[in-house]
């Protein structure tokens, strides 16, 4: 498993995921509660999301079972994209906060946009990760004008 992470050396490092696999070990609730602030961009000075959508959230985080919540993040720190997105042959848009510490836009992002080769890369200044919540008029607004544009370029072509 840890050999994905070897391929992929622009990748986030490997501590970083071990340490957030010790605070799930740790203690769950308390990670989902923090992740989800993390998620939705919430700091001392801002609030993007109220706190009930912020309980949903961990709600539905809690739900799932201790080893679900442990293989999701295995999946998401160790499966490498890389090879796959080399493959893909279809117009691809690409949304993404620059103010998500979730997945870092340098690691994923920007790294994807310069491997789809009929790609493009919208970035959201300062968004978090959870901007489908935070961003959801401007998101529905640029996937809309995305699928017109390729829908028009079909009918042209």
């Amino acid at each position: 498993m840890n050999k994905y992470l070897n391929d992929n050396p622009g990748g986030v490092p490997r501590e970083t995921f071990q340490e957030m696999m010790t605070k799930l070990k740790h203690d769950r609730i308390g990670f989902l509660e923090d992740f989800g602030k993390t998620f939705f961009g919430i700091t001392m000075v801002n609030h993007p999301v109220s706190a009930p959508l912020l309980q949903y959230y961990l709600n539905l985080g809690t739900h799932a079972s201790a080893k679900a919540t442990q293989d999701c993040m295995e999946a998401f720190a160790y499966t490498d994209f890389t090879h796959d997105m080399k493959n893909i042959n279809v117009p691809t848009l690409i949304i993404h906060g620059t103010g998500d510490k979730t997945v870092l836009i340098d690691a994923t992002a920007r790294r994807a946009a310069e491997m789809i080769s009929d790609s493009r890369l919208v970035e959201y200044e300062g968004s978090p990760h959870g901007l489908f919540y935070t961003e959801k008029e401007k998101l529905n607004t640029d996937l809309v004008a995305f699928i017109k544009e390729d829908l028009s370029k079909i009918m042209a072509g």
